[in-house]
């Protein structure tokens, strides 16, 4: 595996796009074009990035920040997949996380921001190419392209820095009659192997796991985006952020931050994988 350092270099380049901030049910309240320019300096030991924000009709805005090694709160694959974000969630105190997928000329990165009051309190999605390409968006996800069965390979990455685990996955995902999305995941081997299954109510472009302890929504994007959050983060309970990006018509890829039953910061997991089978609908 690269360095975390080698993996940051995979982000380099003019990366033009826009910050989409939608509100915790979908609705888009504001879209504002962006340039994101990362580039190696230094023999690549220090790594700079420069965010131009280019609102309309307003005075442009710069960002500029430098780095000269990968901090804990920050993670990076081999692809170049990342995530960012609190190490602690904690009553009372706002809370939030990036995530960032590439894949080719493209990238896809979203910000899940939640409030004082634990509440999921907004969603911003960063949808970027590489400056001089023209590779198109992909369309706004639908549940249908979801349906199906998904096998791939899931990479974990964990805080205390032990070693990074690897291990297939399985995902089912079928509509049924009662208006719910019924969803198992394997995962593992041997004797590490585990499932899981849930069901969502369907309700439009948003499904909501609400059996557990922890409501959870996953809300269907632009670009072949999905927010998956808790509406509520409770405490004494474990929970999971994920963001994943329908980048072809058969080919996904997650990234899920793993937080235990204490608000910590656990583990990120990057998952790609590609669809075997399109899903029926179930009646009862």
């Amino acid at each position: 595996m690269r360095s975390q350092w080698e993996c940051f270099l995979q982000n380099q380049g003019s990366w033009h796009g826009s910050f989409t901030t939608f509100s915790p049910k979908g609705q888009q309240l504001k879209d504002i074009p962006s340039v994101l320019t990362i580039e190696g300096l230094d023999d690549n030991q220090k790594i700079r990035l420069t965010l131009r924000y280019l609102p309309p009709e307003q005075a442009i805005f710069n960002r500029v920040l430098e780095y000269t090694h990968v901090d804990r709160y920050l993670m990076f694959f081999d692809t170049g997949a990342f995530s960012q974000g609190a190490l602690q969630w904690a009553p009372y105190s706002e809370f939030g996380a990036e995530f960032g997928l590439i894949e080719g000329n493209r990238r896809l990165r979203m910000v899940q921001l939640y409030n004082r009051e634990s509440q999921l309190k907004q969603l911003t999605l960063i949808r970027e190419k590489l400056a001089g390409t023209d590779t198109p968006e992909r369309p706004a996800l639908t549940l249908e392209q979801l349906l199906g069965e998904w096998r791939g390979e899931a990479v974990t990455l964990y805080s205390d820095l032990r070693t990074p685990n690897i291990y297939p996955t399985h995902l089912k995902l079928q509509h049924h009659e009662s208006n719910r999305l019924v969803q198992q995941l394997t995962f593992g081997t041997g004797e590490s192997l585990g499932t899981i299954t849930s069901s969502a109510k369907i309700d439009g472009s948003i499904l909501y796991f609400d059996e557990g302890a922890v409501s959870t929504q996953v809300l269907l994007l632009p670009d072949g985006a999905s927010s998956t959050c808790p509406i509520m983060v409770k405490s004494g309970h474990s929970f999971f952020l994920e963001v994943g990006w329908l980048w072809q018509p058969n080919q996904r890829q997650r990234l899920i931050r793993s937080f235990n039953d204490k608000g910590q910061w656990v583990s990120l997991t990057l998952v790609r994988e590609h669809k075997v089978s399109s899903g029926p609908y179930i009646k009862g």
